[in-house]
């Protein structure tokens, strides 16, 4: 079993970035690997990392001021290639929310396949949650999956966001697709009976 999603209050970590694409979430010499771990440990690499190895001071995930499990991002988020790395990386770091505009939409299913939900909501949404992060660093947002809101804790306002029945319902109940088959065996195999 995954992690369970249900109601999600965090402060966050602002990337206030367009067009942020797969190669700068995860650059391509990581994809070698074929096992999801460790990946955090590289996400944004060449944003965060000097080529020493040393962690660059002015990068936001460097930055003691900001922490959470809620990354807002810039509109176009995990365009590029389709790497399912990028969302490894995502989820290894252990974001479990992402908030943007726009998402690049294998990327946004790569995120639901990794218990990573993404969250689409207007430009004006994401524009005053980027200025109250910028106001009070330890501001909230609370992300309900079950009713489908999120709520800038700051200031009180709230967006619908859509996501598909079938994701919510493996997210909610810890599920990836292989365990939701498992979960229906049963069925399935009676629907295989009854369908000779």
């Amino acid at each position: 079993m995954k992690q369970k999603f249900n109601i999600i209050t965090s402060t966050c970590v602002p990337l206030p970035l367009e067009n942020v694409d797969t190669d700068q979430i995860i650059p391509a010499r990581f994809l070698k690997a074929t096992d999801k771990k460790g990946f955090g440990d590289n996400l944004f690499r060449d944003w965060r990392y000097n080529d020493d190895g040393s962690p660059k001071s002015d990068f936001v995930l460097n930055d003691p001021t900001y922490s959470g499990c809620i990354l807002v991002a810039g509109k176009n988020f995990g365009s590029g290639s389709s790497r399912e790395h990028a969302a490894w990386a995502i989820a290894g770091y252990g974001f479990r929310v992402v908030v943007s505009s726009f998402f690049a939409d294998i990327h946004k299913n790569n995120e639901l396949n990794n218990f990573v939900l993404p969250v689409v909501v207007s430009e004006s949404f994401l524009a005053e949650l980027f200025d109250s992060i910028a106001e009070n660093p330890k501001m909230q947002v609370k992300v309900d999956l079950p009713q489908q809101t999120i709520t800038n804790l700051a200031t009180g306002r709230s967006e619908r966001f859509e996501i598909n029945g079938y994701k919510k319902h493996c997210l909610v109940n810890g599920l990836d697709d292989i365990d939701f088959l498992l979960q229906n065996k049963e069925k399935i195999e009676e629907w295989e009976r009854q369908n000779k």
